[in-house]
């Protein structure tokens, strides 16, 4: 089981507040924590896995909860 560093809860957001969210808070994060981010904007998952891609940061879990969707990101260098 992965240890959450910190949880952010971006539901009722529309893109792209739930990734501009998550950027920040991984700004202030040390490397290797990891944060989840909670939404609820379908587009939130496109939106997070081409940021992945992008980026130095790894998506270590992605889930559906009923009409949430649940990101586990740790922070890169």
């Amino acid at each position: 089981m992965v240890e959450i560093t910190k949880q952010l809860d971006a539901t009722d957001l529309r893109c792209p507040l739930p990734l501009l969210k998550a950027k920040k808070a991984l700004n202030d994060m040390a490397e290797g924590e990891v944060l989840e981010v909670r939404a609820t904007d379908p587009g939130s998952e496109r939106d997070f896995k081409v940021f992945a891609q992008q980026s130095s940061h790894e998506m270590i879990s992605f889930k559906k909860e009923a009409d949430v969707f649940v990101y586990q990101l740790r922070k890169g260098a």
